[in-house]
């Protein structure tokens, strides 16, 4: 810095006052210090100040690398993080890496804040985490916590795919849970929808990715097949869509599947999966936000922002079958 001030006639507080991009030098100075930087091949040490300031300015991004509605999520706080002066640091969680795991190596980069995409963690655990480093639960409801959480109304978006195939004539609609928390809210609202329709509820065990969601298949096998499956998640109603179009299922003929996320896999044309919506973009944009409150405006209340889910309608949902056609379509396919 001080080789760049010697050339560029000018002192090294004010070189310092244009890389950290503060009020004061002219537009033709900071143009002729850029260009003597560029000459000598000077990249501002960004660790190095942040260190002499204690921050990092780094959100940790907790996310399912598998799960591609976190992807999504991902791509979108990154590019709000960056807009507020803020960098991502990547915590995975695979098969191999658990979410407190993931949480932990965040937390030893020094991140200042975190975001958790779809928390299982229970809420003792969140509060302890808390307390070291401002949280932002993206997508999981957690009453009574200190934690911020930015999320869809889960259950009233279950509640639209229960409405949509009701007004279809479906009646024998099974609903292929997943677990936890986010879980548990998408199985009750499932309930009251049906409940409100006069419908009995249908609730199978099943998970949140393909496999859950293949293996849901062969819980379907039986003389009458299901009018409709309201899945978990997208990845439950893809796996399961796959499963049964290779047992010569006839999706929406036979059977009608949703899920939920409304992710890009979703909306593929020759998957084109009805789902609900829970606007990624903007749940990242809120909860880089609430990062933002914490850190820079000394917020200490938790906020607690409910999003209205949007229904899509595509291809995989259509009016119900009749129950003679049902039951000789899957003879058939036996």
């Amino acid at each position: 810095m001080q080789d760049i001030a010697d050339r560029a006639g000018v002192s090294k507080a004010l070189v310092s006052m244009v890389f950290r991009n503060v009020a004061g030098p002219s537009e033709a100075t900071r143009n002729r210090v850029t260009e003597i930087a560029d000459e000598l091949g000077y990249r501002h040490n960004r660790a190095a100040a942040l260190l002499s300031l204690r921050r990092t300015r780094l959100i940790g991004v907790m996310a399912e690398i598998g799960n591609s509605f976190h992807t999504e999520l991902v791509d979108f706080l990154v590019d709000d993080a960056e807009r507020a002066g803020y960098d991502v640091v990547l915590g995975p969680v695979t098969a191999t890496r658990t979410q407190a795991r993931a949480v932990d190596m965040l937390l030893e980069f020094q991140c200042e804040a975190l975001v958790l995409l779809g928390p299982q963690l229970d809420a003792a655990m969140l509060r302890a985490i808390d307390e070291r480093a401002p949280v932002v639960s993206v997508g999981r409801r957690l009453p009574g916590t200190t934690v911020d959480t930015i999320r869809t109304a889960d259950g009233r978006g279950v509640g639209m795919i229960v409405d949509h195939l009701v007004a279809l004539g479906h009646t024998d609609i099974i609903h292929a849970s997943g677990s936890g928390a986010i879980g548990a809210d998408r199985a009750s609202g499932y309930t009251r929808a049906m409940n409100r329709h006069g419908l009995e509820p249908q609730i199978v065990v099943s998970g949140f990715t393909e496999m859950a969601g293949a293996a849901t298949a062969a819980l379907l096998d039986r003389d009458e097949l299901p009018s409709a499956v309201v899945c978990v998640n997208d990845r439950c109603a893809i796996g399961l869509l796959d499963a049964i179009q290779k047992d010569g299922i006839d999706v929406p003929g036979d059977m009608s599947i949703t899920g939920y996320d409304d992710s890009q896999l979703a909306q593929l044309t020759h998957i084109a999966l009805t789902s609900v919506s829970q606007d990624p973009r903007e749940q990242a944009r809120r909860a880089v936000a609430a990062v933002l409150e914490r850190l820079d405006d000394g917020r200490t209340e938790p906020v607690s922002v409910v999003l209205r889910p949007r229904l899509s309608l595509r291809s995989t949902t259509g009016p119900a079958p009749h129950r003679s056609r049902t039951r000789r379509r899957r003879a058939r396919s036996r």
